[in-house]
């Protein structure tokens, strides 16, 4: 019986650190999205070798039309390549529309309409205050996750968790730039309600897993977003004398990182669970600050330092934590 125990734990260790792995991987990967972002917005000099950038103006129809080409992209790009690594994703899409898995389909069509929900929130309040400020309103939705979680669940996070995401929470705030603090309530709260919007969409995530599997689930938030931003662009007014080649090219890559991404921090909500993916992925900011440094030589000042050392060591600590 001894034997037994230790080899489950054994087993149910090696799924948390691989879980753990898979939705650190995601983040980097949300950190590439990140940075390609900040190229299409403002010029830089890439690896120090190439100069490029500032393909359109940072202002909110632009970051609306960066969304919906990033969707086009990527829609059909998952189709391409998810049947590789998982055949069953059209089987399984098909047995979702049949009458008794209707829950399901509306839990993930549900979970499509947060997905934009969350990126619309964020992108309105990144036009009313500097990115850096609306970036880490959003990154506070560990909290919410565990909060909801705890309701839905009744998983109440530990001691520990909270000191964890605390100390995630400081260390992100600051990386932040230290200018530009001059933030109006409607920017403030819209920031914060993304985070909330994407704590609703891992919970319901995280639901799911128990009956959809991610793969298929992450192509249907896909499909949804794409429908409603598209539709979001009647309401605005695209800009002329935009370079489209490079806009396209740069819409490739963030397409590429952003189904990475998801994919893999879906599959990681499935072995560790809504509250641990959050917690990790509440890293972003700290990562993007890390890959800008190294990409477009962004300068880190010694509190930004300060902040990813902090980062790096509670996410440390939470891959050491002991469940039960």
């Amino acid at each position: 019986m001894t034997q037994a125990i230790d080899q489950f734990h054994t087993s149910y260790l090696i799924v948390a650190v691989i879980g753990f792995l898979i939705v650190l991987l995601g983040a980097v990967f949300f950190c590439f999205q990140n940075v390609i972002v900040r190229i299409l917005f403002n010029e830089y000099t890439v690896a120090g070798l190439l100069q490029t950038g500032g393909f359109v103006t940072p202002s909110l129809p632009n970051s609306f039309l960066l969304m919906a080409m990033r969707m086009v992209l990527v829609v059909p790009l998952v189709s391409a390549m998810t049947p590789l690594f998982y055949p069953a994703i059209w089987r399984d899409l098909k047995q979702l529309g049949q009458k008794t898995n209707r829950p399901d389909l509306w839990r993930s069509l549900w979970g499509g309409v947060f997905m934009y929900l969350y990126l619309a929130l964020l992108y309105f309040s990144v036009g009313l205050i500097p990115t850096g400020i609306a970036l880490t309103l959003f990154f506070t939705f560990p909290v919410f996750t565990a909060l909801l979680s705890w309701y839905f669940f009744g998983a109440a996070p530990s001691r520990f968790r909270w000191i964890v995401m605390g100390l995630v929470l400081l260390g992100s705030a600051l990386t932040v730039p230290q200018t530009g603090l001059t933030a109006n309530a409607l920017g403030v709260g819209l920031g914060i309600a993304s985070g909330v919007a994407y704590a609703i969409y891992t919970v319901l995530a995280q639901k799911s897993f128990e009956r959809v599997h991610p793969v298929p689930y992450t192509w249907i938030s896909f499909a949804v977003t794409l429908v409603l931003s598209s539709l979001s662009l009647l309401f605005w007014t695209q800009p002329t004398g935009i370079e489209w080649g490079p806009l396209w090219i740069g819409g490739l890559l963030s397409a590429i990182a952003t189904s990475s991404g998801h994919l893999l921090n879906n599959m990681g909500i499935r072995l560790i669970g809504a509250t641990s993916a959050s917690i990790i992925g509440s890293t972003n900011p700290a990562l993007t600050v890390i890959l800008a440094w190294f990409t477009i030589q962004e300068t880190l000042n010694p509190l930004q330092v300060g902040g990813v050392i902090l980062v790096t060591f509670s996410v440390v600590l939470l891959s050491r934590e002991k469940r039960p």
